[in-house]
């Protein structure tokens, strides 16, 4: 499947990635450079970096075996996104930059005390180390089952990129290196759909439309309608929480002010708009080329979740299937070494900071530099340790464990930003509300009550028992979360002076606005822009010259259009690096 140049391309991204630590390690003189790029950030990396970092390999995996079996359902999930980014654009966003923090969970100690902050540290830092490992460990199987990869050398080969990465170079060398991983992704995702919709056997555009099943379009053959709206709404509320939150804030805090800010968040809400009408055309397309997958990918477990390279494989040019591979890891490494980073920057400010408040932000910087390598390590073991369980289904135990902690977690860190007036305990105890939510839900509510409300003429189908724990326990838990915290401001008069006092400023700070010569002082404006017009260049360039490899015209072009379009951008912010420092 893949040939000699095929692996030059990958060869050439994990070099690329790999000189990112080293080129970027000179922008991070103290911790909060290191954790959050010193808050001097441009909004089109930071908005390219909000949405790489919303993105990962699942994208081409679980969601393109979802578009291969039930259409364009799956998008609902991409576009509840750019609802989010556009609701970050309006009204949360500014805040979170002007909350002025270096890590997310400082803003859980400013709103609600020291007790939730270690509380929501210690809650986040072991979902997110294992959540990584699941993903990597995802990736391995994937890239072992389709493309013959070593499973244990996949791990460890994406994993010392991240860490490499996150060490080295901190937030610049990740932020950088999602920005250029967009531009690849956005590229090779352009080409591979056009020649997908050019194939003779699809016809174009028209033709998928006419050849996919007719429920690819109509949502409710494959569930009753009431199930498929509940679905749907549950689906943008659930993106809304994940999107505008205190943990969430993270995306907003490097960048210069709230006003970049805003324009980082709908860079990220355009892009996930149009990302979803490029993505879903070869997994659909692939379900016209070959209705049995199972047949061509026999060892894979779902075998459609390799629709999307089935797809690819009938219509990329020799090279370009590497370059689609780059695609797969720059997901991954995209949302492994932001999580990375996070969490030793969470860990660093928010609990040995604590400990050893006298540390200078130096010593914090390599305390933030250790912890992100330890952590790291920590991924590539745990995946490795899942790769030896055959027998525990521990994918679906995380995905019910995210489903008991997730929403409730998230609920107070979004309240939290609108309302003021409750107690320090208000932040903990929704979180235990939600739990016993979730629990119950789980265990003791039966489906059946749904099916009998609605008139169900048939008991639900399994698809439609999974969908309605899904929404059902995203609706109770906003509910009861929301009403129990409301519940809390009744005794807010009870909460220490202390606590009035740093509440009130937390939301005074939100409502300064940025004053960036006085607060940071020192702009990297013209710098970022060179460094990436650089990187743009060599990439660019690199893609553009595989036009030489032997292929048909339209193979060549292919090449040529991908690296025009990252040597393109790289022209684009070298002229930007010109110009003064903008503000």
């Amino acid at each position: 499947m893949l040939t000699v140049y095929d692996y030059a391309v990958i060869a050439f991204f994990f070099a690329f990635m790999l000189a990112l630590g080293p080129i970027f390690k000179h922008f991070s003189k103290d911790d909060s450079d290191f954790f959050r790029g010193g808050g001097q950030m441009l909004w089109w990396m930071v908005g390219g970096s909000a949405f790489m970092t919303q993105f990962s390999a699942w994208t081409f995996t679980g969601a393109a075996s979802k578009a291969y079996e039930d259409g364009t359902l799956v998008a609902l999930i991409f576009f509840a996104n750019a609802v989010g980014f556009f609701l970050n654009y309006a009204w949360f966003a500014p805040r979170f930059r002007r909350m002025r923090l270096v890590s997310p969970i400082e803003a859980v100690r400013e709103r609600f005390g020291p007790v939730n902050e270690q509380v929501f540290t210690w809650l986040q830092i072991p979902m997110s180390l294992v959540y990584a490992a699941i993903w990597l460990n995802g990736l391995a199987v994937f890239a072992s089952a389709v493309f013959g990869f070593d499973m244990q050398q996949t791990i460890w080969g994406v994993g010392l990129v991240v860490i490499v990465l996150s060490v080295a170079g901190g937030s610049w060398a990740i932020v950088a290196g999602d920005f250029v991983q967009l531009l690849i992704l956005m590229a090779v995702s352009i080409v591979t759909a056009v020649m997908v919709l050019g194939h003779a056997d699809i016809g174009g555009l028209s033709g998928l439309i006419e050849k996919v099943p007719s429920h690819h379009f109509n949502w409710t053959e494959v569930a009753r309608p009431q199930i498929i709206w509940f679905w749907v709404i549950a689906t943008f509320v659930k993106q809304f929480l994940i999107l505008n939150n205190m943990q969430d804030s993270y995306r907003y805090l490097g960048v210069k002010n709230e006003h970049q800010s805003r324009k980082a968040a709908l860079l990220a809400s355009g892009l996930m708009v149009v990302g979803p009408l490029i993505w879903f055309i070869p997994p659909m397309a692939a379900r016209v080329l070959s209705p049995d997958l199972a047949v061509e990918f026999p060892t894979l477990k779902n075998p459609a979740e390799a629709s999307y390279i089935f797809a690819a494989m009938n219509v990329l040019p020799i090279g370009m299937m590497g370059l689609l591979v780059c695609g797969l890891f720059a997901a991954t490494i995209s949302s492994m070494d932001s999580g990375l980073n996070r969490n030793a920057g969470i860990f660093v400010r928010c609990f040995y900071h604590r400990v050893k408040p006298e540390s200078s932000s130096k010593h914090l910087l390599v305390v933030g530099q250790v912890m992100s390598g330890l952590f790291g390590v920590m991924i590539i073991v745990i995946a490795i340790y899942i790769s030896k369980l055959e027998d525990l289904d521990l994918f679906n135990a995380m995905l019910l464990f995210s489903g008991l902690i997730a929403i409730p977690y998230v609920i107070p860190l979004v309240w939290g930003l609108i309302l003021k007036n409750t107690p320090p305990w208000s932040g903990w105890s929704t979180v235990l509300i939600g739990l016993l939510v979730s629990l119950s839900i789980k265990y003791w509510i039966d489906p059946v009550w749904f099916s009998n409300m609605f008139g169900f003429d048939s008991e639900m189908s399994t698809r439609e028992t999974n969908d309605y724990y899904y929404f059902f326990g995203i609706f109770a838990n906003v509910v009861i979360c929301s009403v129990w915290f409301l519940f809390t401001s009744l005794f807010n008069r009870s909460a220490s002076p202390e606590h009035h006092e740093r509440v009130e400023k937390f939301f005074a700070s939100m409502r300064t606005p940025i004053d960036f010569a006085r607060e940071i002082g020192e702009a990297k404006d013209q710098v970022q822009s060179k460094t990436l017009a650089v990187l743009c260049f060599i990439y660019g360039g690199f893609v553009a010259l595989m036009s030489l490899v032997p292929n048909l015209p339209s193979g060549r072009i292919a090449f040529l259009f991908c690296g025009a379009l990252i040597g393109g951008v790289g022209f684009l912010l070298y002229r930007a690096s010109k110009k003064e420092t903008s503000t």
